[in-house]
């Protein structure tokens, strides 16, 4: 049993470091467009679900309409009060779901993605693509407010105490 002398390993040509760098580098060139490509496929995704109760007691009235604007963190949402009654608007942004902060009486700003509302609820600069939703109000039989937060209504809507 004999062996060609081009078949020893001494014979061989050695690995190089070039060779090893060289398959690192395309192995971690895959792996970055397969997690670019994940996070591209989950982009137009909204980062809210939705919930299974919609509807939700805010409290007693008076309290809303003494304070005018009263923020409702725990279901990201705002209440308004004015001459004609109370509204809702919703703190989601249309965009990807993110939670808008108030500017006072100038409007609203998603503070991920840049979008910008006027007081109103319009969308003043993108990215989002619609204004921020009004939501339905109602009075419980027990006299508490209550949201429905799935049930958008135009923004002429109020409820009238």
């Amino acid at each position: 049993m004999s062996t060609s002398v081009h078949e020893s390993p001494r014979f061989q040509k050695p690995k190089e470091r070039r060779d090893f760098l060289g398959l690192a580098s395309l192995y971690s060139a895959a792996i970055a467009l397969a997690v670019a490509a994940l996070g591209a496929i989950r982009l137009p995704m909204p980062s809210v679900f939705p919930e299974s109760n919609s509807r939700v007691k805010l409290g007693p009235l008076p309290p809303f309409f003494a304070a005018g604007v009263t923020p409702v963190p725990e279901h990201r949402l705002w209440i308004f009060a004015d001459d004609e009654g109370l509204y809702a608007m919703s703190a989601v942004c249309t965009h990807l779901g993110c939670v808008v902060t108030r500017l006072d009486n100038e409007g609203f700003h998603c503070p991920c993605h840049g979008s910008r509302f006027d007081a109103k609820g319009r969308v003043v600069e993108g990215p989002a693509p619609r204004p921020l939703a009004y939501l339905d109000l109602s009075i419980s039989p027990d006299g508490q407010l209550v949201v429905d937060k799935q049930k958008e209504v135009g923004p002429e809507v109020r409820l009238k105490v």
